[in-house]
């Protein structure tokens, strides 16, 4: 089977990407292209400052929801889809076992 070219890759959904990509790096059992995914979320610097004192907890729990929804493709920030983008097809592109199916 051929390996994907960028273009072929670019043409897919966002969404179609990640699932992709995510498949390739649990097939590799790549937990820093994971982490990595999850640092770059918008929600994650919010979600990383909050101290979980008392007076936080629900603010905690609304941004561990909205990271996990982008994280698993339910709503993708507008400002970071272009960048989660790239990093799906950079992936993909390195790593292509997925990418061709």
């Amino acid at each position: 089977m051929s390996e994907a070219t960028f273009a072929e890759l670019d043409s897919l959904s966002t969404e179609e990407l990640r699932e992709r990509a995510f498949a390739q790096a649990r097939h590799r059992v790549d937990v820093g292209f994971f982490w990595s995914v999850l640092r770059h979320l918008p929600d994650a610097d919010e979600a990383s400052a909050l101290d979980g004192a008392p007076n936080s907890v629900g603010p905690t729990i609304g941004e561990a929801v909205a990271l996990w929804r982008e994280f698993t493709g339910h709503g993708y920030d507008p400002e970071s889809e272009p960048l989660l983008r790239a990093a799906f097809i950079d992936y993909l592109l390195k790593h292509p076992g997925e990418a061709a199916k």
